[in-house]
């Protein structure tokens, strides 16, 4: 929670030395200092509205779980949980639901919220709102399906306790692991590469590691979103991102119009 109190504070700042920039010089220096700065952060956020609202919805949920009693905590992420029992009860409910919790209780919300604003945003500026949607919701839905049904038949062969039945599973991994799939199927030159160990690293090697059904949700999550995104880029290429400037930035009124920047 630090890391959205500071940019919280950040964000307060830039408001704040605007205003004063109206009524002091050296103040008005610096916000035009910043500006090319801040217009860029400003338009790659507005570039890619999917992301950044999802960001914003996965951070309240995490707020929740760090100011509420951890017994209703433990009872909301259980019953909004991809379990074997929630997904035979109300499927379609804990499919949303648990999209929306970061688990273990909030815990690495600055990376998840560091990765979805560099590479996801970068995914959904090429692939477009629509696509990158469909990939998320394939990498998440299909994911936690498949991982629901290897839970059943470990259950039922033997291989893994009834308990697991209520075991949480909750989380924006899943949509993560698929999102950042398709970016690096897109990607090119070294940083695919860079693209590809970092997948390697984080969801192949686990599975054979730590051999948790968790490891493999996320193994699987990742090869749908990349299916998907493959499908995605049958149907038409990566698109050229929109510029990082403002869309309404307007030229100075010329002969008694406004011209476009």
């Amino acid at each position: 929670m630090a890391a959205v109190v500071v940019v919280l504070a950040l964000v307060v700042a830039w408001y704040a030395l605007r205003g004063l920039a109206q009524f002091w010089a050296p103040a008005a220096d610096v916000a035009r200092r910043l500006s090319p700065w801040t217009v860029r952060l400003r338009a790659w956020v507005l570039s890619a509205p999917a992301t950044f609202t999802y960001i914003v919805l996965f951070t309240a949920g995490t707020f929740v779980q760090k100011t509420a009693s951890p017994k209703l905590i433990d009872l909301l992420t259980r019953m909004d949980s991809t379990n074997l029992w929630r997904l035979s009860d109300d499927p379609a409910t804990v499919l949303v639901t648990s999209a929306l919790w970061v688990a273990d209780e909030g815990s690495g919300l600055a990376m998840y919220a560091a990765v979805f604003g560099t590479v996801v945003a970068w995914a959904e500026r090429r692939y477009g709102t629509p696509r990158l949607i469909l990939i998320a919701i394939s990498a998440h839905v299909l994911g936690s399906l498949c991982t629901a049904r290897i839970e059943r038949w470990a259950i039922d062969s033997g291989r893994a306790p009834e308990t697991l039945v209520l075991a949480t599973d909750v989380g924006v991994s899943y949509i993560m692991v698929g999102s950042c799939a398709a970016a690096v199927l897109i990607m090119r030159g070294r940083v695919r590469w860079v693209g590809v160990a970092a997948l390697v690293v984080t969801v192949a090697v686990p599975v054979f590691v730590s051999r948790t059904i968790w490891d493999l949700g996320h193994l699987l999550a990742t090869l749908f979103g990349l299916g998907t995104a493959a499908l995605a880029l049958l149907a038409a290429p990566p698109r050229d991102p929109p510029p990082l400037t403002e869309p309404w930035a307007r030229e100075p009124a010329v002969g008694g119009r406004v011209v476009p920047r």
